[in-house]
């Protein structure tokens, strides 16, 4: 080992302390970008900070990013997703655990049109926070379901993470988002299914509704239901439909999507300049955090494998000589030890890299395999405690404590990690869609 490739270790663990001392990510990754590239490359470094950003900024896929940003924050000032939940809601009133599976079909649907935890997670804890907490609902099991519901945006597509790791990888952001449906409907399915037979296997953890929150009748719980649906599955159709049929890039989808949102915002009567002002703040805010962690991240990937650690960690992995299916259940894991501190843009950025030459080596298809990472780093969003979600939800429901959040969490991580597994064993979970569609 040589003196810049140990310089690399000793940056990659001054990078996990400063995560765990709690300083924020993208300025640690700045901070000894700077400090461990000068001391291992000299002023050169700063040349490759430039560069890469530049690189970075000057890639075409990424300014879909502020317009599906955007189509997010338009439909949550619509109301279409308040309307949605309601729907499920009135219709579900006398199941047991009817609120778990409103909130789980609220956020898939709500997903293919947001590909932002934070979003998710705020509208559906403020919209079934209160209505759980008056109809008497676990409070573990509701913060599992309301957490584990918001992060599907960040695997079903159209998601930003999807379009930043496409790039990366090598593969069609196309394919890659048609590779990405089934295993988010999968996820969607075992939290339905486990939180269902929870509440009949124990009726108090989910009750059916009190009267006074059920319906008037069952034709005005359907029409509620509908007027919350239809537009937007027509407006997934329109997004996502157009990138898998071919006829749109993912950037122009996005600014078809966002175009939508707002008509949306018009038609249901919410369209105001200090709602469309409001939107646009979040958008210019939310974009400016992702990019500069983005930045951040490319900068310090750039770095860690100048300095040879990467390369170094490369070689290592591929003279162990394991199996392919041994191999991708050891990168599985690394993948998922390091979503416990560590954001998915850094692990992006920093170790995919690392991993690609062992993942040619071992001849795995690099589009199961961007899946498999997608599924994979979902689970960044579950874990503590780095977990962002768990703090959007306390922030807009306070009453349930941090650590009754940590345990409804940790349920659907595990179940994360059973879906993660079905694809991993069962590859056609990821790759029927784009071969029928692609070929």
């Amino acid at each position: 080992m040589t003196g810049n490739e140990f310089l690399g270790f000793l940056c990659l663990a001054a990078l996990l302390t400063g995560i765990f001392a709690g300083f924020p990510i993208a300025f640690t990754l700045l901070s000894l970008t700077v400090l461990f590239g000068y001391l291992g490359l000299g002023p050169r470094v700063f040349d490759i900070m430039v560069f890469q950003a530049w690189g970075l900024m000057r890639e075409e896929t990424l300014a879909a990013v502020p317009l599906f940003v955007l189509m997010g924050y338009l439909l949550e000032q619509a109301g279409l997703v308040e309307r949605l939940f309601r729907g499920f809601q009135y219709v579900l009133a006398r199941m047991y655990g009817s609120l778990y599976l409103g909130v789980i079909l609220t956020a898939t649907l709500f997903a293919t049109a947001t590909g932002l935890v934070s979003a998710s997670v705020t509208l559906l804890g403020i919209m079934a926070g209160p209505v759980m907490r008056k109809s008497k609902y676990d409070p573990a099991l509701s913060s599992g379901v309301i957490t584990a519901g918001g992060t599907l945006g960040i695997l079903i597509p159209p998601s930003v993470m999807l379009v930043v790791l496409g790039p990366v990888v090598g593969v069609s952001i196309a394919k890659l988002f048609a590779a990405a449906i089934f295993p988010g409907l999968l996820l969607s399915a075992l939290f339905i299914v486990y939180s269902l037979v929870r509440s009949y296997l124990n009726p108090a953890l989910g009750p059916p509704l009190p009267p006074e929150e059920r319906p008037p009748s069952f034709g005005a719980a359907l029409r509620e239901l509908l007027v919350g649906m239809v537009p937007l599955l027509l407006l997934m159709v329109a997004t996502l439909g157009s990138i898998l049929a071919g006829l749109a890039t993912p950037t122009e989808a996005a600014g078809l999507g966002a175009f939508g949102a707002l008509a949306l915002m018009v038609a249901y009567g919410r369209f105001s300049l200090p709602r469309l002002r409001q939107a646009v703040y979040r958008t210019v805010v939310t974009t400016s955090m992702i990019m500069f962690l983005l930045t951040a991240s490319n900068m310090y990937g750039a770095i860690f494998n100048r300095l040879g650690t990467g390369p170094f960690i490369a070689r290592g992995l591929v003279q162990l000589e394991l199996p392919p299916l041994a191999m991708l259940l050891a990168l599985m894991a690394v993948i998922f030890l390091l979503g416990w501190p560590l954001e998915w843009a850094p692990i992006i950025f920093i170790f995919l890299p690392i991993f690609l030459p062992v993942v040619e080596a071992s001849k795995m298809d690099p589009l199961w395999f961007s899946t498999l990472v997608a599924v994979n780093l979902q689970t960044a969003f579950l874990s503590p405690p780095v977990a962002q979600a768990a703090y959007f939800l306390r922030a807009v429901v306070p009453e349930w404590s941090l650590g009754q959040i940590y345990v409804g969490m940790l349920q659907f991580m595990v179940l994360q990690v059973i879906g993660l597994l079905l694809v991993l064993f069962f590859p056609e979970i990821a790759l029927w869609l784009p071969r029928a569609l692609f070929g």
